[in-house]
């Protein structure tokens, strides 16, 4: 029986072309009928962001220079993209940016379980979907507790900063590995796939590394 693909992705939930990316992989093995274990490996796009975030055009102004036809033409560009892949992205002119730090914290606990997908998809969709505070810790106690996870224990988790130091040296161990931008996808720990490269690039990756592997 062929051994499952081990495939690491880095990545932050208030990426979009992180969510595009994921999907793009995942409609890919679908097509191919393949199994992978997906391990999420956290990054964060703005790990100084305040609590209360930033507005998005604001924010990609700043930091990036986009203008607001800019911005607005990679919007409507990325929920085309999604859509083709069943990810919906409901970009508004007041959405912010905000920090990830604690989602990441629960994203590694799901993790211990194997739900670690369920629970990061579960995000995405709350921001870019939902339009959902994501730095917020009782939106995501509550979106994990919907998902079946003890809502208190959750709670402490964020309270306590349990998975805190684990989340730091996970960010600083892909970021040594020379990850500085996301989604990056890595295959069987060997073969690093940067960014959104569409379904049918991930398929003949696919194809290529399953051949390798007999």
């Amino acid at each position: 029986m062929t051994q499952p693909l081990h495939i690491d992705i880095v990545s932050d939930v208030v990426c979009p072309w992180c969510a595009v990316g994921y999907n793009q992989l995942r409609v890919a093995l679908e097509r191919l009928g393949l199994d992978a274990e997906i391990h999420w490996q956290p990054f964060q796009l703005n790990p100084d962001m305040g609590q209360e975030g930033q507005n998005l055009g604001e924010h990609l102004r700043q930091k990036y220079g986009v203008t607001p036809a800019q911005s607005k033409q990679n919007r409507d560009h990325i929920t085309r993209l999604g859509a083709e892949v069943g990810f919906r992205f409901n970009f508004t002119d007041d959405m912010r940016m905000f920090n990830t730090h604690d989602a990441h914290q629960l994203i590694h606990w799901a993790a211990l379980s194997g739900r670690d997908t369920e629970v990061k998809q579960a995000f995405q969709k709350a921001y870019f979907a939902d339009g959902l505070d994501i730095s917020n810790r009782e939106v995501l106690v509550g979106i994990v507790a919907d998902l079946g996870f003890d809502a208190d224990e959750a709670r402490a988790i964020l309270s306590e900063q349990r998975y805190d130091r684990e989340v730091r040296e996970d960010m600083a161990f892909w970021q040594q590995q020379g990850v500085n931008s996301v989604p990056a996808v890595i295959i069987d720990r060997k073969y690093l796939v940067p960014g959104a490269v569409g379904v049918e690039q991930f398929s003949q990756i696919l194809s290529e590394m399953t051949r390798q592997k007999g």
